[in-house]
């Protein structure tokens, strides 16, 4: 006798549905109860506290009094803050150009395989591993006029007669010292994100616009840029983001000189808080500066949906 089976998946009643639903959504909702645990308790609950230390003066061995908005007001009789807003937005504009245009550069050099391609890459990553204080401490005893070999290569080779101070001796050589660590560190993780955006990118349209006869520039021009729009737009936040936010190479290779030439936002929010200990004054240019980073990753996000569409 054969029995009959049915093999008919069971049918979830209609009245079932609703608490299947809700009981997902829970279920999700305890899956992102760690993650908004962690970013309430180290990024929202800090920064209401620098909100709220901004409007109270607020010593850093004392007990603090509101003083709303006088840290504020005060910023625009701060010669020193003014200084080191300008030079830390033409320290980003540098950066950005020389960082932007050599990471690409390195990744254009390296997107299609090849022999000792490979290489390159590992090459040109590796200073991305090592600590920024780390490569800014390295950079300091490289260029330092006593210990350092880059002046005695440079006397071997007669490009100079005696020592050269890299770090102290100008605001132009100290700012170049700076760049040239960026470039060094930077460089090799901002062309790993570049280089992903160009794997990303069908072969088949290149095949394409090369049957239409479009030479290197035109496809270039034509299709490498539009279509790493989201890529790019995300490395050119990643560096304003890092260079309004700069400390570690100044502050190590630097400390601000000569004359303050090379003192940054960071360093000012440094020296308020903990060198002329006014924690008040310091989270208010702290705000002030959370202010432009938001308004500037707006205005980028905004004008790449504009494109998009």
């Amino acid at each position: 006798m054969t029995l009959l089976v049915d093999e008919r998946p069971a049918v979830t009643p209609p009245a079932a549905r609703p608490r299947r639903r809700r009981a997902r959504q829970w279920v999700g909702a305890l899956y992102a109860v760690p993650t908004a645990f962690m970013v309430g308790m180290f990024f929202l609950v800090p920064l209401g506290l620098v909100a709220y230390m901004s409007l109270h003066h607020w010593p850093l061995l004392g007990a603090p009094e509101i003083n709303a908005p006088e840290n504020y007001a005060g910023m625009a009789d701060d010669e020193l803050l003014f200084t080191a807003a300008w030079f830390t937005l033409k320290y980003t504009v540098v950066v950005t150009v020389l960082l932007f245009a050599l990471s690409f550069g390195l990744a254009l050099l390296v997107q299609h395989p090849g022999r000792g391609i490979g290489f390159l890459r590992t090459a040109f990553f590796i200073p991305a591993a090592v600590g920024f204080a780390s490569a800014s401490l390295l950079f300091l005893g490289l260029l330092s006029d006593e210990i350092g070999p880059v002046n005695d290569i440079l006397r071997w080779t007669g490009l100079v007669d005696g020592y050269v101070s890299f770090t102290s001796g100008s605001s132009t050589s100290a700012l170049s010292s700076a760049v040239g660590l960026v470039l060094w560190r930077f460089a090799g993780f901002n062309m790993l994100i570049l280089l992903t955006g160009l794997q990303s990118i069908p072969v088949e349209v290149y095949e394409a616009a090369k049957l239409d006869g479009a030479n290197r520039w035109q496809t270039f021009r034509r299709i490498t840029v539009p279509l790493m729009r989201p890529t790019l737009a995300l490395v050119l936040t990643l560096m304003v983001t890092g260079s309004l936010l700069a400390f570690d190479q100044f502050w190590i290779l630097t400390r601000g000189g000569p004359d303050n030439s090379t003192t940054s936002l960071v360093m000012v929010i440094y020296r308020k808080a903990f060198i002329e200990l006014d924690l008040g004054s310091a989270a208010a240019i702290s705000v002030v500066l959370l202010v432009v980073l938001i308004v500037f990753n707006v205005v980028q996000l905004g004008m790449l949906r504009r494109k998009d569409s």
